[in-house]
């Protein structure tokens, strides 16, 4: 198992990190709307799940991996209302390539971010 870091994305804000490999196939922790810095970003569901983005992305290049190799996301979000903002925006990233999804509703995310998402993804 090899661990995943980059200053490209927010560190881990537990005993845990940003992602793994293993056997060919990267496992990305959860991502929130953290700069890179550590900053929560935003009040908005849109600017956030830019953010998320932008720490996935982040992760996945590091890992030797990119939003094209990914095969499964989870996302995680505050309010179901705001699905259709999400899966916008969502589509602006996965538009012809197509991952498996699940998305779910929670009751809380760390920071009280609005949206969380991780991936799997190969790796090349």
């Amino acid at each position: 198992m090899k661990k995943i870091f980059t200053t490209e994305a927010p560190e881990a804000i537990g005993p845990y990190s940003q992602g793994v490999i293993v056997n060919n196939l990267f496992y990305s922790s959860g991502q929130i709307p953290l700069t890179p810095e550590g900053t929560m970003i935003g009040e908005g569901i849109e600017e956030q799940t830019h953010q998320v983005f932008a720490n996935i992305k982040a992760v996945l290049e590091e890992a030797g991996s990119s939003l094209e190799d990914v095969v499964k996301t989870t996302v995680y979000i505050k309010d179901m209302n705001q699905f259709s903002s999400i899966n916008d925006i969502y589509g602006e990233y996965f538009s012809e390539h197509q991952p498996a999804r699940s998305c779910v509703e929670v009751a809380r995310l760390p920071k009280d971010a609005l949206v969380e998402m991780e991936v799997i993804a190969l790796v090349r």
